[in-house]
């Protein structure tokens, strides 16, 4: 058997190219058109984080990207907006636009004059889903979660993208996560077949 020089080895590596998020995002696209079951599949989400206080203050979105995570999601970014609804609303565009699965705003879902989440998101839903919003205040009130019990968030498709208000406390982001996702994936089950 011959020898390998080590040089050669590491001019081989070299001319490996490491694959980028472009042949990943492309290698489920193929599995989701093949016919495989879409709830099997990689789901894209985003997450929009609605607060008026600075970006480094706020760890909900690293929250809610670690349960999604946990739910076979791929997040593929967390958007910090200002609770303006033009502000809102551009970001959910540009999760309909990106072709994302699944965009969650956090926050601004209560009864304050800055709370703007769910009239910007009922201006981007074409088909309301009523029952995601109902289990999510339903829950969260047995969980003894007011915020989100009381939140007037809405839930429903723009496009082919699930858009979901979520209020942005702790506890309604984890019971709402543990709600939200089986119903976010039959919805989208529901609408690829």
């Amino acid at each position: 058997m011959d020898s390998v020089d080590p040089a050669d080895i590491d001019r081989l590596i070299s001319q490996v190219q490491e694959p980028d998020d472009q042949v990943f995002h492309q290698l489920d696209m193929n599995s989701r058109s093949n016919g495989e079951r879409r709830e099997h599949a990689l789901l894209h989400a985003m997450v929009v984080i609605i607060s008026d206080e600075e970006k480094g203050k706020d760890q909900s979105g690293e929250l809610v990207t670690e349960l999604l995570t946990e739910e076979n999601f791929l997040v593929d970014a967390i958007v910090h907006v200002e609770s303006r609804k033009s502000a809102i609303r551009k970001a959910i565009q540009t999760a309909v636009v990106g072709g994302a699965d699944l965009v969650i705003t956090v926050g601004a879902t209560g009864l304050g004059s800055r709370d703007k989440a769910p009239e910007a998101a009922h201006a981007e839903i074409d088909r309301k889903v009523p029952g995601i919003a109902e289990a999510l205040r339903s829950s969260g009130l047995a969980a003894s979660s007011l915020e989100a019990g009381l939140s007037r968030g809405v839930a429903g498709v723009s496009g082919s993208t699930v858009v979901v208000n979520l209020a942005g406390t702790r506890s309604a982001i984890r019971d709402g996560m543990a709600t939200l996702c089986p119903l976010v994936r039959h919805v989208i089950a529901d609408m690829n077949r």
